[in-house]
């Protein structure tokens, strides 16, 4: 479930909010993607500690484990609900970065499908004609002027099979 920014901002400290804030909606069309990437490895490193300090709470008042140090920070009373919004915040983060490779694998391709429909549009016409006869000795074979037409092995003979399969159909059915 989302949380509302104002209790993330309860939650959190200053640095820790800003990092978080900038992977909200219109704020994240602005980052770079390079800078996306360390936010994820900063936020991953957030979550974690939380999560740690979360399970080690949840152990030491099971008693089945001895309180690490002194004492915990002051936000580890809400370690699960910081670690909550540390790992939305990094989910936000993942999903931009996903929507960014896709939009960028998007137009490569395009520009690849461009590319190969004008050099299948330029194949079917024949280049420019020869320049002429020129001085040398022997004929010449004339190029043709006709449209290159490329028919694909599959479609050899289809017209012929499908009447042979059509008169099988007509006699398996004859009494």
């Amino acid at each position: 479930m989302s949380m509302p920014c104002k209790f993330e901002r309860s939650l959190l400290s200053h640095e820790e909010y800003e990092t978080v804030r900038l992977t909200h909606h219109p704020a994240i069309y602005d980052v770079e993607t390079a800078d996306l990437e360390a936010m994820r490895s900063r936020l991953r490193t957030m979550r974690d500690k939380e999560r740690t300090l979360g399970r080690q709470r949840r152990r030491e008042v099971r008693g089945k484990a001895k309180a690490r140090g002194t004492s915990f920070p002051g936000t580890a009373e809400h370690a699960s609900e910081r670690k909550q919004v540390f790992a939305a915040a990094l989910k936000r983060v993942n999903t931009e970065l996903r929507r960014l490779h896709n939009l960028t694998a998007r137009t490569t391709h395009v520009e690849a499908a461009r590319k190969a429909l004008a050099l299948h549009r330029a194949a079917n016409f024949a280049p420019r004609p020869a320049s002429g006869a020129t001085a040398n000795e022997g004929a010449v074979p004339t190029a043709s002027s006709r449209r290159r037409k490329i028919v694909t092995g599959a479609k050899i003979g289809r017209v012929s099979q499908a009447t042979r399969i059509a008169q099988a159909v007509r006699d398996a059915r004859a009494p």
